[in-house]
């Protein structure tokens, strides 16, 4: 088949739905597709075989796009529209695989060329623009209706979680849902000790380590990370806070909020790292934290956690839940003191730490890796190109 990936973020970068969407067209090119993926003006070059990459064209003022829901995306998917209709105009698909808010531009491109679309819902639309701008909470039964056109209009949906599925089918019933949770990124046979991803020694030499790997965006919950490290720190003193990722101005930002509380000396922010060196620094954290306030989706990072052989904390909200128990997690309240007195418990406790690493990493390694993403991947796409197969005929 010939198929057009619409791709609304910048391609590529080493987070969330970037490496999803690297995923699929991996998988599309073990089958023999021929990609053609549009994606923004922003972002790194990547060899796939099959995939030709096209990008929007450059917009004045328009950089630095990211995650989430803001007006620079909304001005490069309209460009993203135009170049779309473009090239469903110049050449024949059979099929147009639509990321996130590319499906409304997909149902658009079906109206004009016929080509059927598969919706690939990494989060709810209406959910992320309110919780982005709450005084869109007024138009929220519009942007759910938009959103439910988008699923009925669609081949197919894509979802990467359960709370995402239930959205797809609470809009349409009937349609055909597949779900293909993230996986783990941590390949095996890494070599944790070959000193990449190495800790600072003065970090390593303060007490137990707790850890947060991942954007700084405010959905994440590192205000929440930071006041609840600070009750943390009322009862292990010799704790400290490692922050990996985020931009400079993140940074700088949690910097202040973290000086603001009096916990500066025992927070360490290490900037954005490679992916080659996260095996490394998960495993030299006691415990590792995800504080996310927002969202339907599990975070990718989770899965990571999960499959390090490190303990994980994580705030008790569907987004960890519906893939985190009490089994493989230590999960708390979102709020400040629970979350600073269960990461207080769980760095005091090793035998604890090892029983939910232990639990944690043996259930990963049955539901979250690549080869399980793979094969429940081609389950969904084995229906999606009978379909399109009837579509086109």
């Amino acid at each position: 088949m010939k198929i057009l990936m619409l791709a609304p973020h910048p391609f590529f970068q080493a987070r969330g739905t970037p490496l999803a969407v690297r995923a699929v067209l991996e998988f599309l090119s073990t089958r023999g597709h021929e990609v053609d993926l549009l994606t923004l003006h922003e972002g790194e070059d990547v060899d796939i075989r099959g995939c030709r990459i096209y990008r929007i064209p450059p917009i004045p003022g328009v950089h630095n796009v990211r995650p989430g829901f803001s007006f620079k995306k909304l001005a490069c998917d309209a460009v993203m529209f135009r170049e779309c209709l473009r090239m469903v105009r110049r050449n024949r698909y059979d099929l147009i695989h639509a990321v996130e808010e590319a499906a409304f531009i997909a149902a658009a491109a079906r109206a004009v060329s016929g080509v059927p679309y598969i919706y690939d819902m990494d989060s709810s639309l209406a959910e992320q623009m309110v919780e982005a701008y709450p005084l869109l909470g007024l138009a929220l039964p519009v942007l759910r209706y938009c959103e439910s056109v988008a699923v009925r209009r669609s081949l197919g949906v894509l979802t990467v979680c359960a709370a995402l599925e239930d959205v797809a089918r609470g809009h349409d019933p009937a349609k055909p849902v597949g779900r293909v949770e993230d996986s783990t990124l941590l390949r095996s046979g890494n070599d944790e000790g070959n000193g990449r991803g190495r800790l600072p020694e003065s970090v390593l030499r303060e007490g137990p380590i707790a850890m947060y790997v991942g954007n700084l965006e405010r959905y994440q919950g590192i205000d929440l990370l930071l006041e609840g490290f600070q009750h943390t720190l009322q009862r292990v003193p010799s704790a400290s806070l490692v922050i990996v990722g985020g931009r400079a101005e993140d940074i700088r930002r949690y910097q202040a909020m973290a000086d603001g509380l009096g916990i500066l000396p025992r927070v360490h922010f290490l900037g954005p790292h490679p992916l080659a060196m996260l095996p490394g620094l998960l495993s030299q954290a006691d415990v590792l934290v995800s504080p996310r306030l927002k969202g339907l989706n599990t975070p990718m990072k989770i899965y990571s956690y999960l499959d390090s052989g490190t303990a994980v904390l994580a705030t008790r909200l569907r987004t960890h839940t519906q893939v985190l128990d009490d089994r493989t997690a230590f999960l708390v309240d979102a709020e400040p003191e629970p979350l600073g007195a269960g990461l207080a418990t769980l760095l005091s406790d090793g035998p604890l730490r090892q029983r939910l690493a232990a639990h944690a990493k043996e259930y990963v390694q049955e539901e979250f890796t690549p080869e399980a993403a793979r094969r429940k991947l081609a389950t969904f796409y084995d229906q999606m190109e009978a379909r399109a197969g009837r579509a086109q005929a």
